[in-house]
């Protein structure tokens, strides 16, 4: 991703004295609109901050007149914003005015932590961000991993920090599309007996994902980035033969893909992809000849370099707060269950 200093142009203009300088900074790697605020109000603070400089905008640039030091100082802050912005997407108007003020450096890093939980910000000002632990830890873990497993029960958020990692690759420029997938194994339904087309039939099963993608990119652009294939959501089926590269890969309910669905999907990773596997090993729907792949993987691809595993657990449960007790009483009668169980074998010997 560029940064600031590479689109910057720096423009000496032939004068007599040659005592003023010219700057034309260009603002490609951001939103411009987070950049000069609604009705120009961050703008408005940058020319308050150095009145001594001429301060223009147009469209996506900003030109900048005046003695070369204070040329060179509103450079030098510019570039903060613009890198504060390429990191988060966003940028209130009091942390605006800090970068730009002289306050200390610790105060700044302090209220950019605050910002360092923040995923996304989606469609009228809604903030994604991660809430527990383990999804801070899935966060820090794509920036060090190119595969990560994210497995826990319900309502931990493993699919809807996953998505939102994804949008922000993607609005980051870190990756040229998202690719959403899920096996579509039917969880006591029958695909058969459903109406509509192959696509009205695999829908329900991809819900989740595109209620997750609503909640993070407005309705038309996301329309836009669907019909062009740039956000593709289909069954894992569909990856086969594939190779998924400068793309963000989300295999969702992966607990209810096959071993050898799982080994398929894993080696359609390009070089230049991240993959985020996500599952839940209580709710596997697979006939009962068939074991989950995602037991076998989270086992032996555990110790590779470059693939991390997150386990969440009922603490990252950011539902309805009776969803941790249903958890832990499920819990409970499963150890109940397998200790009944054990003591049967060993009756049987």
């Amino acid at each position: 991703m560029l940064g600031w200093h590479a689109v910057c142009t720096f423009i000496v203009k032939p004068k007599k004295q040659r005592t003023l300088t010219e700057a034309i900074i260009n603002l490609e790697t951001v939103n411009p609109i987070e950049f000069f605020g609604v009705n120009n109000s961050k703008f408005e603070i940058l020319k308050r901050k150095f009145p001594l400089l001429k301060l223009l905008s147009r469209g996506s640039q900003i030109k900048i007149s005046g003695q070369p030091d204070e040329v060179t100082a509103a450079q030098a802050k510019i570039g903060q914003v613009i890198q504060y912005l390429e990191r988060n997407g966003h940028l209130s108007e009091n942390y605006f005015a800090k970068i730009l003020g002289d306050e200390e450096q610790d105060d700044v890093a302090a209220e950019e932590s605050k910002d360092n939980d923040i995923l996304v910000f989606g469609p009228n000002g809604r903030v994604v961000r991660a809430k527990t632990q383990n999804q801070k830890l899935m966060a820090q873990a794509t920036e060090k991993n190119d595969i990560i497993f994210a497995i826990g029960p319900a309502g931990t958020g493993k699919t809807y920090t996953a998505v939102a990692l994804a949008v922000r690759a993607l609005k980051n420029k870190a990756v040229r599309k998202i690719i959403l997938t899920r096996p579509a194994v039917e969880a006591g339904e029958s695909l058969g007996f459903l109406p509509g087309d192959l696509k009205e039939k695999i829908d329900p099963y991809l819900r989740p994902l595109y209620d997750a993608l609503d909640d993070m990119i407005p309705s038309d652009k996301l329309n836009y980035y669907m019909a062009n294939r740039i956000i593709e959501i289909a069954p894992l089926a569909y990856m086969r033969g594939r190779t998924l590269d400068n793309a963000f890969i989300i295999l969702d309910e992966a607990q209810n893909a096959t071993d050898l669905q799982l080994k398929m999907f894993l080696t359609r990773i390009g070089a230049s992809a991240k993959a985020i596997i996500t599952g839940d090993l209580t709710q596997i729907d697979l006939p009962k000849n068939q074991k989950s792949g995602l037991i076998k993987a989270s086992r032996i691809l555990q110790n590779i370099d470059g693939i991390a595993q997150i386990k969440l657990d009922e603490a990252d449960v950011v539902r309805h707060r009776l969803v941790k007790s249903i958890i832990r009483a499920y819990d409970s009668d499963k150890a109940r269950e397998e200790e009944l169980e054990a003591k049967r074998e060993a009756q049987k010997d």
